[in-house]
């Protein structure tokens, strides 16, 4: 079951599975899905959807997603399992065993009608890019446009919005750029459902810069797992979200024993 799976991963995911309580918290786009050019046809690979199905059905263990996608748009893309705990908009939207909801104050509203007019408008003025609604803020996207154009409009973005909204939270992704009116990351979503979930043991596996947040929640016991290139602060790696996949599989395949 381990295949390509590291000696050193592999015995790190065995101490894992004999944690107390443990929470699996998952990135989504480019984790447990490949990215894609248009965001609403993500799924999970088949694989990684049949071991997170089979985790959140081991007692003492809670399935959580940890995503920037806003709450709506995690719901439809992942069909997450009914007992999953969700993180949305970078930890402004939750899901606790109860309805999602998120409450802006008057300030925060009028600061998301602004931001949203000021991306708009670039958006209108550089093609190819569009603006996705978040609760709490918006995404400006690129993917597929040209990078001189991408560049550009991020540009702009950042300093028409630092010049009004100096408090905005800005992210950068995979060919994204998010502003918030709220401050929270994948970081306060992790230790919040670690909390929640009086976990013993968390893994988290992300694949974009803001997952880096995530990685540097994580204490001692714990298991960061960074799918992808790129420079990060997780302890393992691996190549794509069929090697997340294994390593879910495996997962649930030792923390099985300890229930048999």
């Amino acid at each position: 079951m381990s295949g390509d799976i590291s000696s050193g991963l592999a015995s790190a995911i065995r101490q894992l599975a004999r944690s107390e309580r443990l929470l699996v918290a998952l990135d989504f786009d480019g984790t447990l899905a490949p990215l894609v050019d248009r965001p609403e046809d993500a799924r999970a690979l088949p694989e990684a959807r049949d071991a997170v199905e089979r985790l959140a059905a081991l007692p003492e263990t809670r399935v959580a997603f940890i995503s920037g996608r806003a709450m709506a748009s995690l719901l439809e893309v992942a069909a997450p399992p009914a007992s999953a705990l969700l993180s949305g908009s970078h930890g402004v939207e939750t899901r606790l065993d109860a309805e999602p909801g998120v409450e802006l104050t008057e300030q925060e509203r009028a600061g998301v009608l602004r931001l949203r007019e000021i991306l708009e408008g670039v958006a209108a003025e550089h093609p190819g890019t569009w603006v996705e609604v978040k609760p709490a803020g918006f995404a400006l996207h690129s993917r597929g446009v040209a990078a001189d154009v991408a560049a550009s409009a991020n540009a702009s973005a950042h300093e028409r919005v630092v010049a009004e909204l100096p408090d905005t939270t800005e992210r950068h992704g995979s060919n994204v750029l998010e502003f918030s009116v709220r401050s929270t990351t994948k970081g306060d979503a992790v230790r919040m459902l670690r909390e929640f979930s009086r976990a013993t043991a968390v893994l988290f596996a992300g694949d974009d810069v803001t997952d880096e947040d995530g990685f540097r929640a994580l204490g001692d016991g714990d298991l960061s797992l960074k799918c992808g290139g790129g420079d990060t602060s997780a302890e393992f790696r691996v190549e794509d979200p069929s090697g997340v996949a294994r390593v879910l599989a495996l997962l649930a395949e030792e923390r099985a024993t300890q229930y048999s």
